[in-house]
């Protein structure tokens, strides 16, 4: 029966040395931000971007209607 449970309990700690050791689920979760932050980054770069962009071309047609002298 000792061995038995001698056995069992080299298994236990094997398990536990294993779970204290894994940093898997650690890493995962470091990358699984830094993803989030760099998809707000870049959500926040494309608003900025499109927003600059409709002003440079909503000038870009004033010009060309008050060239052409349309209303």
């Amino acid at each position: 029966m000792s061995r038995i449970a001698a056995r069992v309990r080299r298994q236990l700690d094997d398990v536990r040395t294993r779970f204290i050791s894994e940093e898997a689920g650690a890493t995962a979760t470091e990358y699984s931000i830094l993803v989030g932050f760099i998809a707000i980054v870049i959500v926040a770069g494309v608003g900025a971007f499109g927003t600059a962009l409709n002003v440079y071309f909503n000038g870009l047609s004033d010009g060309v209607r008050a060239a052409l002298g349309l209303p």
